[in-house]
């Protein structure tokens, strides 16, 4: 047999054990970190929600959400600026929407917020329609000049059964 043929056998030590063991063990969890950042931005991406930190809250008062969910978006001039976070019923029976927007656009104070649709019946969407006052609207401020959702079931029977003026017709006055 010649002398490279011949195998030699290998002494493995349990202090070199331990040091394999260890960089394999910090190799994985490197890896399994770098997963999950790829996972979380992904699906940061994929819902198009913004970074921590991008955005900054405001509210907006409307008398009817007619069907506004959390999670829609909001548009400033057809631009989605940010999503809807939360909806609350107020003491005086007013839905209040939180916003998130992007913190690159500040809204002057006389904002002005309409619900919107999209398409004949689509998903409702937040459209901010900025003023002129020189006074930004303070981040957590509330935006209380508002247009609320068109209900389109009554608009449908008002033009069905021949109501269609802005105001009730008076009830008929019992015969005598």
């Amino acid at each position: 047999m010649s002398r490279l043929s011949r195998t030699w056998p290998v002494v493995t030590t349990e202090k070199t054990l331990m040091k394999q063991s260890t960089a394999e063990l910090s190799a994985g969890v490197f890896v399994l970190l770098g997963l999950a950042a790829i996972v979380w931005f992904s699906i940061q991406a994929g819902a198009h929600l913004p970074i921590a930190g991008s955005t900054y809250g405001i509210n907006a008062r409307f008398s009817n959400i007619g069907g506004l969910k959390t999670g829609s978006q909001v548009f400033l001039a057809g631009v989605p600026i940010g999503r809807v976070e939360g909806i609350d019923l107020n003491p005086q029976f007013n839905a209040i929407v939180h916003m998130q927007v992007n913190k690159d656009i500040q809204l002057p104070g006389d904002t002005i917020a309409s619900i919107k649709t999209s398409g004949l019946i689509g998903d409702k969407f937040v459209s901010l329609s900025p003023g002129s006052d020189p006074q930004n609207l303070a981040p957590g401020g509330t935006i209380t000049d508002t247009e609320s959702a068109v209900d389109l079931e009554s608009l449908i029977s008002r033009f069905a059964f021949g109501n269609v003026s802005s105001s009730p017709s008076p009830s008929p006055s019992p015969a005598k």
